[in-house]
């Protein structure tokens, strides 16, 4: 993702780029509960998404700086790249779109009766869509096997939450239709895995849909083209410095003498 930004700021990469820089603990832990046959879907901050499925970085980056030997031939880039080998839906860069088709990946499973998760992966901006609740609606309906992971980055583009969400507690965005929900500290993976592990359980288990709420955080700009002025740096330092994903893992394992 760093040389994603840099790449970017040399020209090499065209369009849009949106890094997922300060968020990985959530797609890693998310990840470590699936099993083959499994489907990800999810919006245009997409590259965490990708490597963690098991995409050859060298293949997202040649998607990104536009070569036809990218995932999607190069005519992508950065929001929309696929691979079906890899069970990976996209990449999608229309706020919320992502959440019916995965909702229609699930359907298709139950149809198919196996016991595969879709997992439907959108950000707090994209939890106050019409289509979202739509899907809600219809996953609880006729229990569809489909994981909702809401993303709380904090921000919304450059809208801060208490701004834009009369209900901030994105757990409870499927109370009326049943549905239930777990806030999870998406900054540490092991609090993910473990919230990961109950909910597929819980769809694997005929129980219909549910949603996690991972309250994470982005260090970057809504995309590179966002000098994001809206917050300080010394806020996002000490996001860094206090619950940074990846520090707290080096941090443990240092701890417990692992080498």
């Amino acid at each position: 993702e760093e040389k994603a930004g840099q790449l970017y700021g040399m020209g090499a990469i065209g369009g849009f780029c949106h890094l997922y820089i300060g968020q990985e603990a959530v797609v890693v832990g998310m990840q470590m509960a699936l099993k083959e046959g499994d489907q990800v879907i999810t919006g245009y901050r997409d590259h965490g998404h990708m490597l963690a499925c098991g995409m050859d970085a060298k293949g997202v980056m040649a998607e990104l700086t536009g070569r036809r030997g990218g995932y999607s031939n190069g005519k992508g880039g950065s929001m929309h790249m696929f691979s079906m080998g890899k069970d990976f839906f996209g990449g999608h860069g229309i706020v919320g779109a992502q959440v019916s088709l995965g909702t229609g990946l699930a359907l298709a499973n139950l149809y198919r009766g196996n016991d595969s998760v879709s997992f439907a992966y959108f950000v707090d901006g994209a939890a106050n869509q019409g289509q979202v609740y739509e899907s809600f609606n219809m996953a609880e309906l006729w229990k569809l096997p489909v994981i909702y992971v809401i993303e709380n980055n904090r921000y919304a583009m450059g809208t801060a939450v208490s701004r834009a969400s009369a209900q901030q507690d994105f757990s409870k965005r499927g109370v009326s239709f049943n549905i239930p929900g777990k806030q999870v500290d998406g900054m540490d993976v092991r609090a993910v895995k473990a919230a990961a592990d109950e909910a597929t359980a819980w769809c694997r288990g005929g129980n219909g849909p549910i949603i996690l709420e991972m309250q994470t955080y982005r260090y970057r700009g809504h995309s590179m083209s966002d000098p994001a002025k809206y917050r300080t740096r010394e806020a996002v330092e000490k996001v860094r410095h206090d619950h940074d994903p990846i520090e707290q893992v080096r941090n443990r394992l240092l701890a417990s003498g692992v080498s």
